[in-house]
């Protein structure tokens, strides 16, 4: 077997996914707040103003990065429910299930930092143009994945429930990130092109990826925090847990 598939496989395993998460979360933390403490810095108090938004532009520092959290960590969510569904790998449960709050997290900052953007750009905190409605149906397709998670008693039976509507939901993703242009909307385009030229000016976007790479490295000390908790939640009957138990104390 390749040495990445056998280390991928080895992985799986609820001991050694707990030794890895140990020992990356500290890492994963101080990349995010270092990152982070960066890009809000140079966005925040050093970047140009805009020239048409004024200094209400800055919140994109905080909205920006959250929304594309909030669409990635859906998709990833989808990923492991539709794993967990066809090989049924416990560790895909759990990472779903751990995903689901921080990604709820990051939808709901999504649309309250855009409300706040809204007001005095759009002179209105919410119009239900299509990218603010389908981002509301996100985070209640959170809500419904955290509801069914814990909807059973069997956290296994629970997970697989949530992870149907994970991947039922998935086809919201495509439909926020190209509402703004299959329909008029209030919400401006694109502004950042992964291939192609970005609109925004190069002051104002190098913080922004740089407040982009902290949300991502949030995410995994938070995912890996969350789910090394419910990996001894469910196999705290399991002789290694037991072990572990007994040494912490």
């Amino acid at each position: 077997m390749n040495p990445l598939l056998r280390w991928f496989h080895s992985l799986g395993s609820p001991p050694t996914f707990y030794r890895f998460a140990t020992r990356w979360i500290p890492w994963t933390g101080f990349a995010a707040l270092v990152l982070g403490a960066i890009g809000l810095y140079f966005g925040l108090f050093r970047a140009p103003a805009d020239y048409l938004q004024g200094e209400s532009f800055r919140i994109i520092y905080l909205h920006v990065p959250s929304a594309w959290m909030s669409l990635f960590i859906y998709v990833l969510m989808a990923i492991y429910g539709a794993i967990a569904l066809i090989w049924r790998i416990k560790l895909c449960e759990i990472l779903m299930m751990a995903a689901a709050p921080i990604g709820a997290m990051f939808t709901a900052v999504t649309l309250i930092t855009g409300m706040l953007w809204g007001k005095p750009t759009w002179g209105t905190y919410w119009e239900w143009d299509a990218r603010m409605t389908s981002e509301l149906v996100l985070l209640f397709l959170y809500f419904g994945v955290l509801g069914l998670a814990n909807a059973y008693d069997d956290l296994r039976q629970g997970a697989r429930a949530a992870a149907v509507l994970a991947l039922v939901g998935v086809v919201n993703v495509p439909i926020i990130h190209f509402s703004v242009q299959w329909w008029n909307t209030l919400h401006q385009g694109e502004s950042v092109q992964i291939i192609g030229k970005s609109t925004i000016h190069a002051s104002m976007l190098w913080p922004l990826l740089l407040v982009a790479a902290a949300s991502k490295f949030y995410f995994l000390f938070a995912l890996l925090q969350r789910a090394r908790t419910l990996l001894l939640e469910q196999e705290r009957g399991k002789s290694w847990a037991r072990e572990l138990a007994l040494g912490a104390r």
